[in-house]
């Protein structure tokens, strides 16, 4: 029977997908592409955590203590990345962004250099391909570093993609699936008399029906899955502010690069594209409000700057703060779950547009009833996790 209240919708899916970033986006394609009847709901498409990204695909730098699950997930996504990227550049007739460029890391200062120093060990312990280089053959590579560089590390293996050519690219293909569109938020889950969930009624009260019922929706399906016992996902919000800046105008700042650095033991990047964009982030603050603040854009310019000063003549076009949902050992949580007819996607931190082809693969497999990847068998949904 309907929730008492709601508004009755007369159309039922195969799937319903809750969230239209790249992850719902690869969702809703992939079932539609299997001939799934689709829905998906998201009152703001795409304006998300992957409105907001910088598109960098690195598994290598990305690389943190602890996280050796994470880390054969990430390096598997990227090695996929070049035919993913072909497959939906294919499909929806418009470029991605996908860029071999490698990533240039580099420290500040003394300290900063050990710290270098010992995340290379660790890189190196996972067999990843990492030189290390002096500041003179840093400059060589990258000529506008600043003055006070003092180590450099230089990762062949570690690209980009543009997240919002790919964001335009990915709602071409849904168009193209048949995929219905309602631009309206998730307010609760539908369950039957047997437990199993059987849709969502949305915040108009209108509800929708699906055999499957896949929550994309980041850190806002912690509060979707309230009330039920046997599905939890410790999930929280880890807000980043990133700056976008306009080099179209200066040819020699224009161009694909990517620059990681170590100021003062503060991470920051610089991402540069072809067209003159450049990409500087980004902050991260364990809260859940997308305010742009006066310090988080002082500091992201101060800490890039000074690796590249250049990057005062670039004008300040863009300023984004996004929650990106986390969870306590930065693993996505996606799969089937313990309830009936529901499906997790969500968690996947800073790593969504990374985890991108290994992602799509798993819907793949999701929705023709095989099981996944063993290198998502570490991140399956989980029963009642506590942050």
């Amino acid at each position: 029977m309907p929730a008492k209240g709601a508004r009755v919708g007369h159309d039922r899916s195969d799937v319903l997908v809750v969230g239209l970033g790249v992850v719902g986006a690869l969702a809703a394609w992939r079932a539609a592409e299997l001939g799934a009847r689709v829905t998906v709901l998201d009152p703001a498409p795409m304006a998300g955590s992957t409105y907001a990204a910088a598109g960098m695909i690195a598994p290598v730098t990305e690389t943190e203590f602890g996280e050796s699950d994470l880390v054969a997930l990430n390096l598997a996504a990227a090695a996929a990345w070049p035919g993913f990227a072909a497959e939906i550049e294919r499909r929806a007739g418009s470029a991605v962004g996908f860029s071999p460029t490698g990533v240039l890391v580099v420290a500040y200062d003394a300290d900063d250099a050990r710290e270098l120093a010992r995340l290379r060990d660790l890189q190196r312990s996972h067999d990843l391909d990492v030189t290390e280089l002096t500041a003179r053959q840093a400059r060589e590579r990258e000529p506008l570093l600043g003055p006070r560089i003092a180590a450099a590390t230089w990762v062949p293996h570690d690209h980009q993609v543009d997240p919002r050519r790919l964001a335009v690219a990915l709602r071409t293909i849904v168009d193209d699936c048949g995929v219905q569109l309602v631009h309206r938020a998730a307010d609760r889950l539908l369950l039957d008399g047997d437990g199993a969930v059987t849709g969502v009624v949305d915040d108009e009260g209108r509800e929708h029906r699906a055999g499957t019922t896949v929550l994309a929706a980041g850190a806002a399906t912690r509060w979707l899955l309230a009330g039920l016992d046997d599905v939890d996902v410790a999930l929280r919000p880890v807000k980043g502010q990133i700056l976008r800046l306009d080099a179209s105008h200066l040819p020699w700042l224009r161009g694909p690069r990517i620059v990681r650095g170590l100021v003062q033991h503060r991470p920051v990047y610089v991402v540069g594209r072809d067209d003159g964009e450049i990409v500087v982030g980004a902050t991260s603050e364990e809260r859940a409000d997308t305010d742009v603040t006066a310090g988080g854009v002082f500091a992201l310019l101060r800490d890039a700057r000074a690796l590249i000063p250049g990057l005062d003549e670039a004008r300040l076009v863009d300023l984004t703060a996004r929650s990106r949902p986390a969870t306590p050992d930065n693993l996505a949580r996606l799969g089937r779950t313990a309830r009936a007819g529901l499906v997790l996607a969500t968690g996947h931190y800073r790593h969504g547009v990374l985890q991108a082809p290994m992602t799509a693969a798993a819907f793949d497999d999701l929705f023709a009833g095989r099981d996944l990847d063993p290198l998502w068998t570490h991140a399956g949904p989980r029963p009642k996790e506590t942050a």
